[in-house]
């Protein structure tokens, strides 16, 4: 399948902001079900059953949800001809993978980063990743430039994921933790923008979201068979609170609205409303539940307030050379 080569029809104010509005909830979503797969990594003591148990939920919701819906029964036969008909590549549909390997890192981080720290180095990798791949336009809103508010934006997000972590240069351990969201959050905009191809031939986001988390649970099953050979299998489910198994249906939230809008706003806005909501939401909650990592330090807050500067800054008009 060639790529898009021109962008679609302009979208109206009043839907762009939609889209942006849909994605900075869609953001909050994720700073609660990086703090919910948190917990329940811990409660499990198995980071990786844990997003296991978090995406193969959303995978088993979907599941049912979609065949039962007439758009959604029409978008899997839409996605079907759409591969036999070369209108969409294989690959384009494994976007889930990345997915897969953010919940991992969930539950692998959050509960020694807290939610904020962990959400900033998602959110450094994210943002300059999106730089790459709408300028490679990869995504179904076609090629975007790279100006040098876009490009001052994904530095500035660099510099605040070091000062995020600033008060914990001395332990490399925590360091090499904010490593792994870093790699999670590049895979997110190529994750985002296949998932809008999907979207744009099944014409459902729900069937985006379905394919995305059958990629995701089978690289996440293949990691914990891995993992039962080496450590054994959990001895026990945790018994409740009911929330700790909440985190699959907001990671549908997530999957889907960014699968929705991609194609409106593009990769890098969609982005940036994600990462507007991600932090400002991992903030509240790490103040007001406080993980093993304690509430938010000054540095901490400094680091997310410099995040929403670049997404201010990135958004900027600038002329083209």
């Amino acid at each position: 399948m060639t790529q898009t080569a021109t962008a679609p029809p302009a979208v109206s104010a009043g839907r762009r902001l939609a889209g942006v509005v849909l994605a900075v909830t869609s953001g909050v979503a994720l700073a609660v079900q990086s703090r919910i797969n948190g917990e329940l990594s811990v409660r499990l003591d198995d980071p990786i059953g844990a997003a296991l148990i978090s995406f193969g939920s959303g995978l088993l919701v979907l599941a049912v949800l979609v065949p039962l819906l007439p758009a959604g029964r029409a978008g899997l036969r839409h996605l079907r001809d759409g591969l036999r008909d070369r209108r969409i590549r294989p690959w384009q549909c494994i976007g889930g993978m990345c997915g897969g390997f953010l919940v991992a890192t969930q539950g692998l981080t959050v509960p020694t980063l807290g939610v904020a720290v962990f959400i900033v180095a998602v959110v450094a990798g994210q943002s300059s990743s999106s730089l790459m791949v709408d300028r490679a336009g990869a995504g179904p809103a076609g090629p975007q430039p790279v100006t040098v508010p876009r490009l001052a934006g994904a530095v500035l997000t660099v510099c605040a994921v070091l000062l995020a972590v600033g008060d914990r240069i001395g332990h490399p351990s925590a360091l090499a933790l904010a490593a792994l969201p870093l790699l999670a959050g590049l895979g997110i905009a190529w994750q985002q923008a296949v998932n809008g191809h999907v979207r744009v031939v099944a014409g459902s986001a729900l069937v985006a979201g379905l394919v995305n988390f059958v990629t995701g649970t089978a690289v996440l099953l293949l990691a914990f068979a891995v993992s039962a050979l080496l450590r054994g299998v959990p001895s026990h489910l945790p018994a409740g609170p009911w929330w700790l198994y909440v985190g699959g249906t907001l990671g549908i939230v997530f999957i889907a609205v960014g699968a929705a809008v991609v194609r409106t706003i593009g990769v890098l806005l969609l982005g940036l409303g994600m990462i507007a909501g991600q932090v400002t939401g991992a903030l509240l909650i790490d103040a007001l539940i406080p993980a093993a990592a304690g509430t938010p330090g000054w540095n901490t807050v400094l680091g997310a307030a410099l995040t929403l500067l670049a997404v201010g800054v990135a958004v900027a008009p600038a002329r083209r050379p």
